[in-house]
């Protein structure tokens, strides 16, 4: 039984600070479309359009009939563990240091047999639920856990390696002012984060929610403007090294296209408060998160960005800035590159129109903050990169998917 997490001692600052490594990493070309769907939280595999068997590893011909028709679907996410084995000296260095480490040999109820990782409830004999993991070399790989919940199940060490549960972890989160950033810290302190500071600018300025926002135990308020490069690295210096887990809530939203602005200044707010207040935060706290990757219990572990699905395809109602919003997911993947020799992963949560001022006159479905909120920290304690939030982000990523010339169309009506 998997043994409950305790809160971890406060670091002797004197100590060396452990460099991270990663897991082996090589790939195959093929293998990536597993990538995109541990990315997103499926476990699908290639499927033979000719006689229809899921087969694993990746290969370019089924092995049952020879037919090169192979295509990635979802799935059934069932398993039983044939055999286990604990790595107490192993080879590789990543798992070295975190040994012991265990796995096991699944057999999938969808037919083939693979090597996964187990959970520490999991032993030979049960039947397990499968899902693709994101490790900390941004790869994919095979887990398995128990069918039904059992006690402290998410505090299991090989688990919390491949998710970034806020749990004991110290976050950050840019700016308190808005709705969205006063969800986000509720949804983390209910998620069990140790400290969460939350960024204010212009502290003078009183806003609705500040009394309940420093009423929150455990919750610190911490003087960040994002547009102001000055600001934001002074922070960095202050608590820079205390931040687990950094989730970026900065926003400017305006309406409008090309045609019905006059000038540029509402232009250049959007991307000096969106994409220069991104990069001023990737520049002053990425280096130190990056080098933190493997400081222990409280280890550097993710970079949350929240970001409009329109950064996929332009919504011409709101054009400019779903074109600021497509600039910061390009740097988000920029973010994520340089962010993985450090284990720290970057999970981009996209949504649709949200349920406040800014998107008053766009009619229903409108997605809640509290829901925004409940989504993102799932998406942490389930190791996602890409999350989509609300029927509205589903759908348009479905469409971009399927066709994104036809998703254009429709948008540009």
């Amino acid at each position: 039984m998997t043994e409950p997490l305790v809160r971890p001692r406060r670091k002797n600052p004197l100590a060396r600070t452990r460099l991270p490594t990663l897991p082996p990493q090589w790939r195959s070309r093929t293998s990536h479309e597993l990538t995109r769907a541990a990315a997103e939280g499926r476990f699908a595999l290639q499927c033979c359009v000719a006689c229809g068997h899921f087969t694993y590893p990746a290969r370019d011909a089924c092995p049952v009939c020879l037919s090169d028709e192979l295509v990635f679907k979802d799935a059934p996410r069932g398993g039983t563990v044939l055999s286990e084995t604990t790595l107490h000296i192993p080879a590789d260095v990543y798992f070295r240091e975190r040994a012991p480490w265990r796995i096991g040999l699944v057999k999938l109820d969808a037919g083939p047999t693979m090597v996964a990782h187990l959970h520490g409830d999991s032993k030979e004999g049960d039947t397990v639920r499968m899902s693709l993991q994101i490790d900390k070399a941004g790869q994919p790989v095979a887990f398995a856990q128990p069918q039904t919940e059992t006690p402290h199940m998410s505090d299991d060490k090989q688990w919390r390696e491949m998710t970034a549960d806020p749990k004991f972890r110290r976050v950050l989160v840019t700016n308190g002012r808005t709705v969205i950033g006063q969800e986000v810290v509720r949804a983390m302190k209910e998620a069990g984060a140790s400290i969460i500071f939350v960024g204010i600018a212009d502290a003078w300025k009183p806003f609705p929610g500040e009394m309940a926002l420093r009423a929150m135990d455990g919750v610190t308020i911490v003087p960040l403007n994002t547009a102001d490069e000055k600001s934001t690295f002074d922070l960095a210096a202050d608590i820079g090294a205390k931040v687990d887990i950094l989730v970026n809530t900065s926003e400017h939203i305006r309406g409008g296209g090309l045609l019905d602005r006059h000038g540029t200044s509402t232009s250049v707010d959007e991307i000096e408060r969106s994409y220069m207040a991104f990069l001023h935060l990737a520049q002053a706290f990425g280096p130190v998160m990056r080098m933190r990757g493997a400081d222990g219990v409280n280890s550097a572990v993710a970079w949350v960005n929240i970001l409009s699905v329109y950064a996929f395809a332009n919504w011409p109602q709101f054009g400019q800035y779903s074109a600021v919003q497509a600039a910061c997911l390009s740097l988000s993947q920029c973010l994520r590159a340089e962010l993985r020799p450090g284990g720290v992963r970057v999970m981009n949560v996209f949504t649709g129109p949200l349920d406040t001022e800014w998107f008053q006159t766009v009619p229903p479905p409108k997605l809640a903050p509290r829901v925004l909120a409940t989504g993102l920290v799932r998406g942490l304690k389930n190791g996602l990169e890409d999350v989509f939030v609300g029927d509205v982000a589903e759908e348009v990523h479905q469409r971009f998917a399927a066709n994104p010339k036809a998703l254009e169309r429709e948008l540009g009506q």
